[in-house]
């Protein structure tokens, strides 16, 4: 239980010096550095599963509480249609695409989830609904990592050539790149009032995270023997979560203190799934499931971007 909650302090002490690298992108890295060394065969860092799952789902719990309603709804008609019609377009063309590449189901439904809501949080709380093997959530998670991070690079650059304004950046921004943090990164590039606008856009993807659970139980009770509840607890608890934050007036003292215990809760739980990230069994990555990353950020950045010139 200790060792994930240091490796979190680590990284948000590091965040405070490399404020461009989050600090779920540390943590997992911190993970993964000790994962990879002679410390990865102590019983502390091989039984992190269970602590690890509770860690990321409090973390997504507390999530929800990042998200008024009010402030998605006041994107219009438009701004709410890019974000749940890419989340749509993502997840659905990600599956297909998976399955024509012959990719296992559950892999292909994890990297369908994290890339078209939130990224790494949404692939933990998929995992237990598709039956995954630790290998596949370490993978998707890695490669939710390196395409997020390419898109911070690409998107500010990208959005000056097509001549985007610094607001249909930030909408292109938040409805395709697949972390908050990397949105915040891109976002704070595009610069003026890009971040708070690209961060609401990206948190009404976020609000999308249960009626995605409960498609992915139901394909995986399609495809497998197992039977996934089809919301379990703490995705009901992201749901009230959302609600309490959006009908309860709460102080700003207290949403600032949550939004520091969320990510420390989930960078502990991106510390933990670094601790599975065993290079010898990730490397070389598969090319089949880097090309299906890679096509799967292509269709959210296409879709979005579309989007944002049809109707944002």
């Amino acid at each position: 239980m200790l060792l994930p909650l240091a490796g979190a302090v680590i990284a948000m002490c590091l965040n405070a010096v490399l404020p461009l690298i989050s600090s779920l992108l540390l943590a997992l890295v911190l993970g993964a550095i000790v994962a990879n060394t002679p410390l990865g065969s102590l019983d502390a860092v091989r039984d992190h599963a269970p602590v690890t799952k509770a860690l990321l789902r409090w973390g997504v719990v507390l999530l929800g509480l990042k998200l008024p309603v009010s402030e998605v709804l006041g994107l219009g008609f438009g701004g709410v249609l890019v974000i749940v019609a890419t989340v749509a377009v993502t997840f659905g063309a990600t599956v297909l695409i998976g399955r024509w590449m012959r990719l296992e189901r559950g892999f292909v439904t994890l990297l369908a989830s994290g890339f078209s809501v939130c990224g790494a949080a949404a692939i933990a709380a998929v995992e237990d609904a598709v039956g995954a093997r630790r290998r596949d959530v370490t993978l998707a998670v890695a490669l939710v990592t390196i395409f997020g991070s390419l898109m911070i690079l690409a998107l500010p650059p990208l959005a000056s050539m097509l001549g985007l304004t610094a607001g249909e950046a930030a909408i292109w921004a938040g409805a395709s790149i697949h972390e908050v943090a990397q949105v915040v990164a891109a976002a704070s590039v595009v610069g003026g009032s890009a971040v708070a606008l690209a961060t609401t856009v990206k948190l009404g993807r976020v609000a999308l995270l249960a009626p995605v659970y409960a498609v992915a139980a139901r394909l995986s009770r399609s495809h497998t023997a197992r039977q996934a509840p089809v919301l379990p607890w703490f995705v009901i608890g992201f749901a009230v979560a959302v609600a309490v934050r959006s009908l309860v007036p709460l102080p700003h003292e207290l949403l600032s203190a949550i939004d520091l215990l969320t990510t420390f809760l989930l960078a502990a739980g991106m510390f933990g799934l670094g601790l599975g990230l065993r290079m010898r069994e990730l490397w070389p990555i598969p090319i089949r499931a880097f090309g299906l990353a890679a096509a799967s950020t292509s269709v959210a950045a296409a879709t979005s971007l579309g989007l944002v010139l049809l109707v944002a």
